[in-house]
């Protein structure tokens, strides 16, 4: 039998270009708003941001949470897109914008949902709300429930139309992460958010999110204002392959927050750039085994966010953990992936073991210690 040296080393590296390469990442543009953030959907890194955790009234954008528990609970098969909702007093009294619903009659969820999100309806922000838990107040408690689940530490929910409370708060980072998690959960409903307009009971009423004509890229999400709060706009775009979450929060008006939200959506369309790893397998030496290699990879897609361009310029460096030998279980973790830019690791990705390594006999492992 011929036996051959074994040397484990803590880094395999993989070039992928060694051409030298001058990046510059400006910083993001002036925005006239008391507080915002834009990151990337797949990868989660924020790009840019400033007062991002600055507790702020959120106005209407408070409707992405009362959405997002209806969409949950249809998810759960406790409510329906075909239920009949009754109409309260207190739902068709709801002051602020309005789907105009009647007090006393039958409405369907559905019906009810694309009012709110479409022509954000505070009556039937209530309604839905009343439906699902008996009383706003109880349904609150729901809406507080799944923000703690998703993160957002710094919210707190006290209705369900976003009308002002004094202990109704939100933040640019919490409303991204509802943004975000509305889109991944909810792709069926998603595209309602993209809806120009609706008509209910003859009155037709237009999307108040005016990047929904100016940026075909656009494709949500939702507008916001009261006086204390400002004028507000929560927005996604689909371009150049990646997506893109941006929140304005207190700026001057309607007009105001449009263009900012486009500006700093072109700014990290234009700088950065988002990669998927897919299906990685690679095979490392590993010691003490029965086999001389280990199948290696992720254990699902990773996504990272880059200077636009530094990606097909940088190299792979495998990472293995140190005195890592058999015996090996399929999963078990081994190591990262660092992706690394003139020797600067900017992204990591945990790799695991997709195959068993057994222990290799004691002769075999002894003939290996003294290098045969």
């Amino acid at each position: 039998m011929q036996l051959k040296k074994l040397l484990i080393t803590s880094i395999t590296i993989i070039a992928l270009n060694t051409q030298a390469a001058i990046f510059i990442t400006p910083k993001a543009p002036g925005i006239s708003a008391a507080a915002y953030t834009v990151l990337d959907f797949n990868s989660g890194k924020t790009l840019a941001s400033n007062n991002a955790h600055e507790h702020r009234a959120p106005a209407s954008l408070t409707k992405l949470m009362t959405a997002y528990v209806v969409f949950q609970l249809i998810n759960d098969g406790r409510a329906s897109l075909d239920d009949e909702v009754r109409i309260s007093k207190k739902a068709w009294k709801t002051g602020g914008s309005k789907s105009f619903v009647e007090v006393g009659k039958n409405i369907k969820l559905e019906t009810l949902l694309k009012g709110m999100i479409i022509q954000s309806g505070n009556d039937s922000a209530v309604a839905l709300a009343e439906h699902i838990a008996g009383t706003e107040g109880t349904f609150a408690t729901y809406m507080n429930e799944y923000a703690r689940e998703l993160g957002m530490k710094n919210s707190r929910f006290e209705n369900a139309s976003g009308l002002p409370h004094k202990d109704q708060y939100t933040t640019a980072s919490d409303m991204a992460l509802l943004a975000a998690a509305t889109i991944r959960d909810f792709p069926e409903f998603y595209p309602w958010y993209s809806q120009k307009e609706f008509t209910y009971h003859g009155i037709k009423q237009r999307n108040r999110n005016k990047l929904l004509w100016s940026d075909h890229t656009v494709d949500g999400l939702k507008t916001g204002f009261t006086k204390k709060a400002g004028y507000n706009l929560v927005a996604s775009a689909n371009r150049v392959g990646m997506r893109l979450v941006s929140v304005v929060l207190g700026s001057t008006g309607v007009e105001a927050r449009t263009a900012q939200t486009q500006k700093i959506l072109d700014y990290g369309f234009r700088f950065f750039e988002t990669q998927r790893l897919k299906d990685i397998t690679k095979e490392v030496p590993i010691a003490s085994a029965t086999q001389g290699t280990l199948k290696v990879g992720t254990i699902s897609q990773a996504s990272f966010t880059l200077a636009r361009g530094q990606f097909k310029l940088s190299d792979q460096v495998i990472q293995l953990n140190s005195g890592l030998a058999a015996p090996i279980k399929k999963g078990d973790s081994i190591g990262k992936l660092l992706i690394q830019f003139e020797g600067k690791t900017i992204a990591s990705v945990p790799l695991v073991a997709l195959e068993d390594a057994e222990q290799a006999g004691f002769f075999s492992r002894m003939l290996e210690k003294v290098g045969l």
